[in-house]
């Protein structure tokens, strides 16, 4: 009795929250869905947290918040007005999106008392959760919540939790009075989103966040007034932004920066920069393998790294102690019960066509093996024929090692890098029953806006075209030899706070190839699993605006070109079949876990035919 009232009671709150949704959002054709993990938004279909059976108050409470936040965004968000004004930038998009959603909830909280004071329990509850009281560095608490805390507060004016206070006036100290005039004007707007989105991309660029944005808008203007002649350039180049604006658009173009302007753009950010990588190395893990080191070179087109001697290749059991592995581990299963499920029903059927391969190929009219039935009417016809027997050949696919490479960037953070993990979970699982070998990789850096090599490069002057500025940290979640039970764990690393910083996809591609080559089987498969272009802003600052990005299509060609490694990507959210010749690009992170299965069964499908195509070839000569 007990059981089914709890059940009615949840169920009859999940219809009322849905309800809530669509009334506070003024719309009726809104999906809501209640799934294990955090809150979202994908077009007109929201996914809110599952309740519990239990239904205590201060959840009820939370999950209130999360359903309000999603309302208020499909009611007061505009994303073409948003998506005309979005950074390009990954760190600086994510920052963008937050103070787009501390917008939409100032404005509404202002309407509604009720949805208010839920909005502040959820933000309560989360900084209780995320463990800010605990927090002693300004870089502990990610740069996205910390001015979204801020922003909220300018906005509403209602006091941040009292977890997040003492982290939260660590900030407040170096923001500056461009950020903080970019606030105030931010807050005088939150009425108008496209003024709001104007003030917000001034608070990005006065905390050195908007460089590749200005360069945007720095290249549009000079297209659409390419017509007016030199003064006006001229007259642009000379005030302070439009100087740092014109040099970031040669940039793009490929242009080389000039010596004094790159010195000065990176003497802003430099101290906040340092302090970050002094306390990343404080974190450097036991055992890293670092790289040889690579001369410089003046040549601008040539991708290189200032220095290797910080990177590291690292197993994921060396970044953190067992207990905290077994911890993220448990979180990540909790996370994605639901998907688990669905997930494990496409991967056995990607089982059960593999295992069939396995029957299609026999040897005949050998002298030893099975009794070849088919062939016993003409030893009844003919005495003189002996028996025939067969045997099963050894199916391709076996020979076969799998290497899914994961970008671990800060954008990946949340929903789509749980996914990818449990994904890669399930599928190693998968084709290990099969004897296909796995290996899992992931690539990030030690930093953000670069660690060590930046400080290098500083003490050495600051020498022209420096080449990558950050250290490479390339993470080993299973080794194509280890079992997948011993491996397991590694996984939940993903989900640990602090992980996932820049990505530079070109050399994590370079390395995850270099290690397929040195394995012994004869056929490889590399997928790639990513949510972006290659951006770091360290390198990116002093160096083409391409720079990275040129480099990721030159591997993608070495690779493609050798035909060695069969190389397949899969985008979460962004279109990387302009880089990848042989790619799929998918809108929601729920997607992954069938996309993975489907490419890699459309692989082995295709070397099935060949095979069999083999064998009747075989075989016929023998048939005449």
């Amino acid at each position: 009795m007990s059981n089914s009232k709890d059940l009615s009671r949840q169920e009859e709150f999940k219809r009322a929250t849905a309800g809530a949704v669509r009334a506070i959002a003024r719309t009726d054709d809104v999906q809501v869905a209640f799934q294990p993990g955090p809150s979202g938004l994908t077009g007109k279909r929201a996914r809110l947290p599952l309740p519990t059976r239990a239904l205590p108050p201060a959840e009820m409470a939370r999950l209130r918040g999360a359903a309000d936040a999603v309302a208020l965004k499909l009611r007061y968000h505009d994303e073409a007005t948003h998506a005309a004004r979005l950074p390009a930038r990954r760190d600086a998009k994510e920052v963008f999106d937050t103070l787009e959603q501390a917008r939409v909830e100032a404005v509404g909280s202002r309407a509604m008392p009720g949805v208010a004071a839920n909005l502040q329990a959820r933000l309560t509850e989360q900084a209780e959760a995320e463990g800010y009281d605990r927090m002693t560095r300004k870089d502990q608490l990610p740069l996205p919540v910390a001015l979204g805390l801020l922003a909220r507060e300018k906005l509403s004016g209602e006091p941040v939790p009292e977890p997040a206070r003492r982290v939260l006036d660590l900030w407040r100290d170096t923001l500056g009075e461009r950020a903080e005039a970019a606030l105030d004007e931010m807050a005088g707007s939150t009425e108008d989103q496209d003024a709001f989105a104007r003030a917000a991309r001034k608070l990005l660029t006065a905390l050195d966040l908007a460089e590749a944005e200005v360069e945007a808008e720095s290249s549009e203007d000079e297209e659409q007034q390419g017509d007016q002649g030199a003064d006006s350039s001229q007259v642009q180049d000379n005030s302070g932004e439009g100087e740092a604006q014109s040099e970031d658009a040669e940039s793009m173009l490929g242009a080389q920066p000039e010596q004094a302007q790159g010195e000065a753009a990176e003497d802003e950010g430099e101290g906040e920069e340092e302090d970050g990588s002094a306390a990343e190395g404080e974190d450097r893990p036991g055992g890293p393998q670092q790289r040889k080191e690579v001369p410089a070179s003046d040549d601008a087109s040539v991708y290189r790294a200032y220095t290797r001697k910080f990177d590291e290749e690292v197993g994921a059991d060396d970044l953190c102690d067992p207990e905290e592995l077994a911890r993220l581990r448990q979180q990540l299963d909790q996370q994605l019960s639901h998907l688990q499920g669905v997930v494990s029903k496409l991967a056995n059927r990607l089982q059960r066509r593999l295992m069939a391969q396995q029957q299609r190929a026999w040897d005949f009219d050998l002298e030893e093996g099975v009794l070849d039935v088919a062939r016993l009417a003409r030893v009844i016809s003919n005495p003189t024929y002996s028996l025939s027997y067969k045997r099963e050949r050894e199916a391709d696919f076996r020979d076969t090692v799998v290497t899914l490479l994961i970008d671990n960037s800060g954008s990946m953070r949340g929903r789509p890098i749980t996914v990818a993990a449990m994904c890669c979970d399930i599928l190693a699982r998968t084709l290990e029953r099969c004897s296909v070998k796995t290996e899992i990789l992931g690539f990030t850096t030690r930093a953000w806006k670069g660690g060590q090599s930046r400080e290098r490069w500083v003490q050495d002057g600051k020498p022209r075209n420096p080449g990558r500025l950050n250290d490479l940290r390339h993470v080993v979640y299973k080794a194509a030899d280890e079992p997948w039970r011993r491996a397991r764990k590694n996984l939940g690393l993903m989900l640990r706070e602090g992980l996932l910083k820049e990505n530079i996809d070109g050399e994590a591609l370079d390395w995850a190839y270099k290690r397929m080559l040195a394995r012994p089987e004869h056929r490889r498969i590399l997928m790639v699993i990513s949510d972006g272009a290659p951006v770091d802003d360290s390198t990116l600052s002093v160096n083409p605006g391409n720079y990275l990005e040129r480099h990721l299509r030159k591997v993608i060609a070495d690779i493609e070109g050798r035909d060695i490694v069969e190389l397949v990507a899969i985008g979460i959210g962004h279109d990387v079949t302009r880089y990848y010749r042989r790619a799929v690009t998918i809108v929601d992170a729920e997607e992954l876990g069938g996309t993975m299965m489907q490419k890699l069964a459309e692989l082995f499908d295709e070397d099935a035919a060949a095979a069999y195509q083999r064998a009747a070839a075989e075989r016929s000569p023998a048939l005449i």
